[in-house]
């Protein structure tokens, strides 16, 4: 299901964050240092380590086109890399002079944000490595941060519980007090949910604490007056206890692990830990999709939901208004991937030709997510654009991965827009993604026999 296949012993200390790109994976350290590793056959870069800290370093992270390493420390600094020759670019010193203990960079990457211990927030300008704004949380540490897909917003957490939500103009939209005890990290969904009658979105955020709970939050904006954003809620999405099976348990650390991330498109995750190591881990997905019981391999498609499981899937789609009629109309998952324009109309009565439009949309993302499924091709190797097993995948400048040709066409035909985020894209330089094409070929080998 999942096996250990690798151990990085490097550090001298701690191991406090590890950070993967495309190609790349960072790790960093009480010991002061950071170090850069190779995904083909993670050996240490010539340049690694990096160091320039004078103390522990709380925090790295990628710029999202991979070239650039951010790092923060507790000599309140935050430090920027180029990771193909480890020559630093910039030192950005905290105002404050606080140790800086988080740093993440915007999906475009222009801006990146450093939040330090006494409870300030700083966005950067990262090309031209000068302070944009800065602001503050009225109690406790920084401990974690967050953009939204779009760049719109992030999320700072807290090690008094709270989650606080800014603009890109550092004005402060919401905070609430989301766990007891402390934050200690948060993140949000790549893939935002849209309103397609008044041009909304909403966002999936995860937190979770040390009080032993992981949240999942909508956040949504209710207007947006003259471009800029007038209001904002957070609510709990969904969050139930004992409900989930326990896949597979990692034993290998002998103390406190501290930190994991997933690579982008290819099925490793990396975990550090208090015992000074880095486990690189690789996931079987046909063994995990063994490992699930019959029934929950079922519930995964949406023809075998029953009427309350599409009554979920409304409330999560913000269609709750719509539950009572698809109740009466006894539509259970089989007869929700039937529906038409046609039937909406005329049997369930739904007047609104724009809800008519989102149900549908809505429901075409659940047909081309049971197609998936149904091929038992991994989501990771199918193309966003076209929805097939990518042959040649490549790297935009969103950081995400396409099918050459797919995205060749899109950026000809709309603009040079992220079809991920809707953003314009920095660069139209695509990047080879070899790590990818190598997986979907093994995949491939152990599949077409």
């Amino acid at each position: 299901m999942v096996k250990l296949i690798h151990t990085l012993a490097d550090h001298g200390d701690d191991v406090n964050c590890c950070a993967f790109s495309f190609s790349l994976l960072a790790t960093c350290s009480l010991d002061k240092t950071i170090r850069l590793y190779s995904l083909h056959d993670f050996t240490e870069l010539p340049h690694s380590p990096l160091k320039f800290h004078t103390y522990a370093v709380h925090c790295c992270c990628f710029s999202p086109s991979g070239h650039i390493l951010a790092s923060c420390s507790t000599d309140g600094t935050t430090a920027l890399w180029n990771t193909e020759n480890g020559q630093m670019l910039a030192v950005m010193e905290q105002p404050s002079g606080s140790p800086v203990r988080v740093c993440q960079f915007s999906p475009d990457s222009r801006c990146l944000t450093s939040g330090a211990a006494d409870g300030t927030v700083v966005l950067w300008n990262a090309q031209s490595y000068k302070l944009y704004r800065c602001g503050s949380v009225k109690d406790g540490s920084l401990v974690a941060c967050a953009f939204s897909p779009n760049g719109s917003f992030f999320v700072t957490g807290s090690s008094c519980g709270d989650l606080t939500v800014w603009d890109d103009k550092m004005r402060c939209l919401h905070s609430e007090k989301a766990h007891d005890l402390g934050i200690t990290c948060c993140d949000f969904s790549s893939q935002p949910v849209s309103d397609g009658e008044q041009g909304l979105q909403f966002f999936r955020l995860a937190s979770c604490g040390q009080d032993c709970q992981v949240k999942i939050w909508i956040v949504s904006f209710t207007h947006i007056l003259d471009g800029a954003l007038s209001s904002l809620k957070m609510k709990i999405f969904h969050h139930q206890k004992n409900t989930e099976n326990i896949l597979h348990t990692l034993t290998q650390h002998t103390r406190y692990v501290t930190t994991c991330a997933f690579a982008p498109n290819t099925l490793l995750l990396a975990t550090g830990s208090m015992d000074k190591t880095v486990n690189i881990w690789q996931f079987d997905l046909e063994t995990l999709c063994q490992a699930r019981s019959t029934e929950d391999q079922l519930k995964q498609f949406t023809e075998d939901w029953s009427e309350e499981d599409v009554s979920t899937w409304l409330c999560a789609q913000d269609l709750k208004d719509l539950v009572g009629i698809f109740k009466m109309n006894n539509i259970d998952g089989k007869e929700l991937l039937n529906l038409t324009k046609e039937s909406l109309a005329d049997d369930l009565k739904i007047e609104s030709l724009g809800l008519r439009s989102k149900v549908l949309r809505k429901i075409e993302e659940l047909r081309t997510k049971v197609k998936s499924l149904s091929s038992g091709i991994p989501d990771e190797f199918v193309c966003p654009i076209t929805r097939e097993l990518m042959k040649d995948p490549v790297i935009a400048s969103d950081g995400y991965s396409y099918e050459k040709e797919a995205i060749e066409n899109w950026i000809s035909k709309k603009k040079r827009t992220s079809p991920m985020t809707n953003l314009v894209l920095p660069s139209a330089v695509l990047t080879p993604n070899r790590t990818l094409k190598m997986a979907i070929n093994r995949w491939l080998e152990t599949h077409q026999k």
